[in-house]
């Protein structure tokens, strides 16, 4: 990985379902959309001087949301805020940065 670069695509653990899950509500809100299915399935991340989470959700059906999770460092109380959304994406669609 390149220093500020984006690690590979890696499958979404229990820990990234977490994230995923603290973030919702901040998804929903942001789309407009209440999902009854929020289920994590790929993710990468950048590490600069926090922590970025370009996480792929399925959303239900064949739909699919890319989030971008910020997360800071431990010294500043890991907090979790949702940067921005992604609608309109499908299982096959790469997560790039954005």
């Amino acid at each position: 990985m390149i220093c500020g670069g984006l690690t590979d695509g890696t499958n979404a653990d229990e820990d990234i379902q977490k994230i995923c899950n603290k973030v919702k509500s901040q998804a929903e809100q942001k789309t407009r959309k209440k999902y009854d299915v929020f289920v994590a399935k790929v993710y990468k991340s950048q590490v600069v001087a926090m922590s970025n989470y370009f996480i792929k959700v399925h959303v239900g059906g064949d739909d699919h949301i890319h989030m971008r999770v910020f997360k800071s460092l431990p010294h500043a109380r890991s907090v979790l805020k949702l940067a921005d959304v992604q609608e309109d994406t499908t299982h096959a669609d790469a997560i790039e940065f954005f």
